[in-house]
C-alpha cells in the first residue's frame, strides 16, 4: 500500500468514526389520559394481599341489614359500604383499608355510634 492509499484510509476511518460518535438528542413527551391515575389506585385495591374492613352489624333479615347500611351511610358517608351474606347472615361490612392503622382510625370513629363493630381481615378469593 502506498503512502497516499494509508493516508486516505485513515482519513476515511476517522471520519466515519466522528461521525458514528455523534449521537442525536431529542424529547420525548408522554401523553396519557386524565384516568390513568384513577385506574392505577384502582389496581392498587386489588392487588393489596392484606385489606381490612370493619363489620358494623349482622342480622337474617336482609331488609333490616339493608336499613342498617342506609343509616350508616346517613352518618359515614367517607367509607364505601356493602352487604355481604354470610350463611346464615347478612353482615353490613364498611371500608377497604390497607393498612390496620388505617381501619383502626375508622374505628375509633364508628366506634361511638356502632358499639359493636369489629376490624378483621376478610378472606380474599384466589383466582
Amino acid at each position: 500500500m502506498t503512502f497516499k492509499t494509508q493516508y486516505l484510509t485513515i482519513s476515511i476511518s476517522i471520519l466515519a468514526l466522528s461521525f458514528s460518535l455523534n449521537a442525536q438528542q431529542g424529547e420525548v413527551q408522554i401523553s396519557q389520559d386524565s384516568e390513568i391515575g384513577k385506574l392505577l389506585e384502582y389496581k392498587k385495591d386489588i392487588k393489596t394481599t392484606k385489606i381490612y374492613r370493619i363489620q358494623v352489624y349482622q342480622s337474617v333479615d336482609p331488609d333490616r341489614a339493608q336499613r342498617e347500611k342506609s343509616n350508616f351511610l346517613n352518618s359515614y358517608s367517607e367509607w364505601p359500604v356493602e352487604i355481604v351474606w354470610n350463611t346464615p347472615n347478612y353482615k353490613v361490612w364498611v371500608g377497604n383499608f390497607a393498612t390496620r392503622l388505617e381501619a383502626d382510625r375508622a374505628w375509633a370513629k364508628i366506634k361511638k355510634k356502632y358499639m359493636n363493630a369489629i376490624i378483621f381481615q376478610p378472606k380474599l378469593d384466589k383466582k
